[in-house]
């Protein structure tokens, strides 16, 4: 009777309606675009200066967008980070942990089901008018043996249970978008500063060659003072020109190296660990064909306007909770089980008992804490309406960034490879006429010096370029719904580079 009676109850229970709002995904953006941004079927090109771009709408983006680089090195560390980096083994720690939660709290759709067993040695009081067992004895020690069962029941009769696992699951799903999250930044993180890596190569080079131009240059003007044919104020301002290119390089060795260590970072090691795998912008690859993809699934595929619709689930399901707790809670208990004299009795007949017993409780006077904690369940939910938006909001504004960055970018290479080319004629020019000895030899550094400045001024906006492509990708949400297989941490590093 007690099982059949704890079955009916979790039956009803389950059967019961579930207070509090049920969750409805907000709607989607209705926007076609990003205002004035390029948009689908657009096409920014730096002409004469590298491969235009084309912006495809609906063009899906591959699970493993940086291998549109084309560059095995970079597959090679950004599979490494992965693999390595300790935010990775974190985050999927805290969604392991979630998991467990949630399935901690489905138990409660069940009984909760204890068993006992308790030996007594006693004494009886001779002296007293009857002896706890009844039986007329001489010694007055005896045992006594009990076993029990105890079955207890929460029927969920207004939701409170449902709306608690419904919370715990759209946490873990708030979770999972978490690691996605986490995933897109570090893969991104380590594209980008590949890049940054090669631009300051390219520029630390060219601001190299700039200098030793610096101090042919200073050379000469100095053996023209010799002779007289320069005054001490030309060697002045020639020292301050090649003292203001010097100034320039040692902050540039300071940002590659900074660089090499925050790559070394990513990939979840100390700096003495740094990988030998090096980048310059010629072993990069430029992608042409470039996603664009319009609000409604944008938001779709951006792993924190997921995560802020999960933690609004979330809130929704605490106003249920809350609600829950603010009715009567309902409470079966049942006992079965023998109690005998000998051990061997224990389950003989006349020895059994059971108890069944339900019980109702409704909070009378908690001086409003319950219909505060209700309210304040209502403001978190209004919250987290309001955050969401703002990823939304934020999402949008992210990708219409890059879009423009990229149409920027293509003009600024454009202006740039432009001035390259100018100032290369220039440069080519003075080399003949100095042959034909009509050009002075310091007329031909300056001019070199120009094109180098032009070629620093070209890596920058090449840099650029890339860096605001690997951007985009990563505000589109870097195509993790295309994944196959996930990522799996591992505690050490790779040995072998």
């Amino acid at each position: 009777m007690p099982l059949r009676l704890a079955l009916a109850a979790l039956i009803a229970g389950l059967c019961a309606c579930a207070v509090g709002p049920d969750f409805k995904r907000p709607a989607a953006p209705t926007a076609a675009g990003y205002g004035s941004a390029p948009m689908q079927g657009a096409t920014v090109a730096a002409e004469g200066a590298g491969d235009a771009q084309r912006f495809v709408a609906d063009l899906d983006i591959p699970a493993q967008w940086w291998t549109l680089f084309e560059s095995p090195q970079l597959n090679y560390l950004v599979e490494t980070a992965l693999k390595s980096n300790p935010n990775v083994g974190a985050a999927q720690a805290a969604l392991r942990q979630a998991h467990e939660w949630s399935a901690a709290q489905w138990t409660g759709f069940f009984p909760t089901v204890s068993g006992s067993f308790d030996a007594t040695r006693a004494k009886n009081a001779i002296g007293t008018i009857a002896n706890p067992t009844n039986l007329p004895q001489a010694n007055p020690y005896y045992n006594l043996y009990t076993a029990q069962l105890n079955i207890s029941y929460m029927p969920d009769v207004f939701g409170g249970t449902r709306r608690a696992l419904e919370m715990a699951r759209a946490q873990e799903g708030g979770l999972r978008f978490a690691l996605e999250a986490t995933y897109l930044s570090l893969t991104s993180n380590v594209v980008v500063t590949a890049i940054q890596e090669a631009s300051l190569r390219g520029q630390i080079a060219a601001t190299e060659r700039m200098l030793t131009l610096q101090g042919e240059l200073t050379g000469k003007v100095r053996a023209q003072r010799v002779l007289g044919t320069a005054s001490d104020l030309d060697v002045l301002a020639q020292e301050s020109a090649e003292a203001q290119i010097a100034q320039t390089l040692p902050p540039l060795q300071k940002q590659l190296g900074q660089s090499r260590d925050a790559l070394t970072a990513l990939l979840g090691r100390l700096p003495s660990d740094e990988p030998t795998q090096t980048f310059r912008l010629e072993d990069l690859t430029l992608p042409i064909q470039i996603p664009v993809s319009v609000p409604s699934k944008l938001i779709e595929q951006r792993p924190d306007v997921r995560q802020a619709e999960e933690d609004m689930h979330v809130a929704s399901a605490a106003v249920g909770v809350a609600t829950a707790n603010l009715l009567p809670q309902f409470a079966i208990n049942a006992d079965v089980g023998s109690s005998a004299l000998a051990l061997g009795q224990l389950f003989s007949p006349y020895t059994g008992f059971w108890a069944v017993g339900a019980s109702l409780t409704q909070t009378l006077f908690d001086a409003g804490a319950l219909l505060h904690k209700r309210r304040a369940a209502d403001a978190a939910l209004d919250q987290a309406a309001l955050q969401y938006r703002a990823a939304v909001i934020l999402a949008c504004q992210n990708v219409a960034d890059s879009l423009r960055a990229l149409e920027s970018d293509a003009q600024a290479l454009k202006a740039s490879a432009a001035a390259e080319r100018a100032a290369k004629a220039t440069f080519e020019l003075a080399q003949r006429q100095r042959e034909l000895g009509t050009l002075t030899l310091v007329a031909v550094l300056n001019a070199e010096q120009a094109y180098l400045q032009a070629q620093l001024a070209k890596v920058q906006a090449q840099a650029n370029r890339y860096a605001d492509t690997a951007a985009l990708f990563q505000a589109l949400g870097g195509g993790w719904w295309n994944r196959t297989e996930e990522p799996r941490f591992e505690r050490s590093s790779p040995a072998g580079e």
